[in-house]
């Protein structure tokens, strides 16, 4: 999954992107508001961690912006001040959590994880299809009762096939949303982490489950899609 970082500290942001990238985010980072809102024009993200007091435009008109567009992607504010007042304009704005600094990774990840569950219904934090099970929280991968051993690229590209089961997914959407503005994404890339993927997730298995259409993209799926090229 995708993740902005919008701060302009310094040692804050090497803070979170370490932890973050460890919690197999891809990250992009902003340090003011308008090369923000640049970056959320350009790309999809998952969500968006964003500090009030940033240079140029502050986190509050980010929001703003952002909610005026239309954008429904999950925001978690950040702010220095415990004051009860910027919680409820940060919230106005449309942010949907907020987080008072200092402090730690773990309650950020937690927070985050729940904000990106939140839409029309709320998702679980198990996912399930076939006897393949994905524990988001632990991020734990199992198959038929094996755990499986991924690495931080191959469990996102899992994770996001995962919640978009069934539904085809282009290159480009996988490049959005699991490649971040500082890895090389190009297409074969790509298919090598898939190939790699497909490996440890269809091994030893009677049915596969990630499924390749060919000139679009890739599916998982307990049965194969038409036209399905493994």
């Amino acid at each position: 999954m995708r993740v902005l970082l919008v701060e302009d500290d310094l040692g804050i942001i090497s803070f979170l992107e370490k932890g973050l990238r460890e919690a197999k985010y891809a990250l992009d980072v902003a340090q003011d508001g308008d090369d923000a809102l640049y970056k959320i024009t350009l790309n999809e993200y998952d969500a968006i961690i964003l500090d009030i007091m940033i240079p140029g435009r502050d986190g509050l008109e980010v929001c703003r912006e952002l909610r005026s567009l239309g954008s429904k992607v999950p925001v978690i504010m950040l702010t220095a001040r415990d004051d009860v007042q910027d919680r409820v304009l940060g919230l106005d704005v449309g942010a949907d959590d907020y987080l008072t600094k200092p402090f730690q990774v773990s309650e950020l990840l937690a927070r985050l994880r729940a904000v990106m569950r939140r839409g029309p219904a709320l998702k679980s934090t198990v996912i399930e299809i076939g006897d393949l099970r994905i524990d988001t929280s632990a991020q734990t991968v199992n198959r038929g009762g094996r755990a499986l051993s991924l690495t931080a690229r191959e469990y996102a590209l899992l994770e996001y096939l995962a919640r978009n089961a069934g539904r085809v997914i282009s290159r480009s959407e996988l490049t959005e949303h699991v490649w971040d503005e500082r890895s090389d994404s190009y297409s074969n890339v790509i298919d090598v982490h898939i190939n790699h993927l497909r490996q440890k997730i269809d091994h030893e298995s009677e049915r596969p489950l990630i499924h390749t259409r060919r000139g679009v993209g890739y599916i998982l799926s307990t049965s194969a899609p038409e036209a399905d090229a493994n």
